[in-house]
């Protein structure tokens, strides 16, 4: 069982969460490769595919959107899970799913959809962003919980294991 982990990332919160999801696979047993969105060329190689996008304004970025896309017919024929990042806050806000998340399961055929929070480092943001930021009143501060985080990779090689 080869598996592919793969999010797009616009700050690298996201990506972090896409390393830590494939490392817990690994630990497990899961022959695991982890690699950013844009350095995927293709999925043939993988029986299953773990595929996250950091979400801005309820939307996934672009390059999840055209990854989901262009590889939808090979998506329904493996095992896939899905994952968006976003929320912030202590409790995140916003708690809706994202605004593709139910189209993106369905044209994926995906087992899970989970909505991790997220990170927001006003360091690494830029102009028009902290300006966004500070319209909202948006906190500062990573929201991830990686207990979660690590709880539903497992949940994941669990499955990929039994299969």
């Amino acid at each position: 069982m080869r598996v592919l982990v793969t999010a797009a990332s616009k700050h690298g919160a996201t990506a972090e969460i896409a390393q830590a999801i494939g490392d817990l696979l690994a630990e497990r047993g899961v022959e695991t490769t982890v690699m950013p969105i844009g350095d995927v060329s293709g999925i043939d190689d993988y029986d299953a595919v773990v595929l996250g996008s950091a979400v801005y304004a309820g939307r996934w970025l672009d390059p999840a959107r055209e990854f989901v896309r262009q590889h939808a017919p090979g998506l329904t024929t493996r095992q896939v899970w899905l994952f968006s990042s976003g929320p912030i806050g202590d409790p995140p806000k916003p708690d809706e799913d994202p605004v593709e998340a139910a189209p993106v399961v369905e044209a994926t055929a995906a087992r899970d959809h989970r909505v991790f929070a997220g990170r927001l480092d006003k360091d690494r943001l830029g102009f028009a962003e902290k300006a966004i930021v500070l319209a909202l009143r948006a906190p500062y501060g990573d929201f991830r919980d990686w207990q979660d985080i690590r709880g539903w990779a497992s949940a994941i090689a669990d499955d990929l294991l039994s299969s």
